[in-house]
């Protein structure tokens, strides 16, 4: 018996209206906006105007139900990045897109690493913690896992400020869990680097390019797919499951909303 656990976010247009008039710009990284047309309303004026019938000829008078996506991205909820997010050269070759990513790529052994304790707003988890939630799982991490960071970020929703003051990875953490094996990396953060007012307030302070989107450009040197806005990783064991990342099949694409679920053996 196969246990199944979604890992993914609503996509609630209703979320849109909770972010803070802070963080308005990332509405479209939250949720799309959805025009509901009814089976009552607009469906059956559909149907009808197809057809050139009296909406009384339809069963029960209704049409079709139907509904209309706009002004959300490819990062939109949660979501896939393909390595051509990260620059378009990775490894030496060109980028990878969504379309070129195997299905069987996306469906790896998971881990889960909590860093809770170490997880600080804001900033980036050390290779130490990573280190040591890592060894609490009782395994070493193996060539083609996926390595998914539960932060802490549970504890807050999209109206909270806190909810975009996440803890990130610096490129050195990204490169220390793509050198172990892992091709997957998920984070149930916003995102997976520091947040940008973070790493703005750095690069100015020191001026140093290495503050700069960090975690994501780390891909290019060691390819991995990068996972962010999971949710429910505090339903899974640390290890003993598998996950699979299911993207839109989008030509072409930096990345892709996507269904996430963990598998359990009973």
């Amino acid at each position: 018996m196969t246990t199944l656990v979604d890992l993914s976010r609503t996509l609630d247009p209703a979320n849109r209206e909770l972010v803070p008039a802070a963080y308005k710009p990332l509405e479209t990284v939250i949720a799309p906006k959805i025009h509901y047309m009814a089976p009552s309303g607009e469906g059956r004026d559909r149907i009808v105007s197809i057809f050139d019938c009296p909406p009384e000829h339809l069963p029960n008078g209704e049409g079709w139900g139907e509904d209309r996506l706009s002004d959300m991205n490819t990062h939109c909820g949660t979501h896939v990045d393909a390595p051509l997010h990260s620059g378009s050269i990775v490894e030496g070759k060109p980028a990878r897109t969504i379309s070129d990513i195997d299905l069987s790529e996306l469906y790896r052994p998971g881990m889960v690493l909590d860093v809770r304790p170490w997880a600080e707003p804001g900033a980036a988890l050390s290779i130490e913690a990573l280190e040591k939630a890592i060894a609490a799982t009782g395994r070493e991490v193996r060539q083609g896992d996926a390595l998914l960071l539960r932060t802490g970020q549970e504890r807050y929703d999209i109206s909270q400020p806190e909810f975009f003051n996440y803890p990130g990875m610096s490129g050195d953490g990204t490169r220390y869990l793509t050198g172990l094996g892992a091709t997957v990396l998920g984070t149930d953060a916003l995102a997976w680097d520091r947040p940008f007012p973070v790493m703005k307030a750095a690069y100015d302070a020191t001026g140093d390019p290495k503050e700069i989107w960090d975690g994501h450009f780390a891909i290019a040197d060691r390819e991995a797919f990068i996972i962010q806005q999971l949710d429910n990783l505090e339903s899974l064991p640390l290890t003993g499951f598998h996950v699979g990342f299911f993207p839109l099949k989008l030509p072409r694409t930096s990345a892709s909303p996507c269904r996430v679920v963990a598998f359990l053996d009973d």
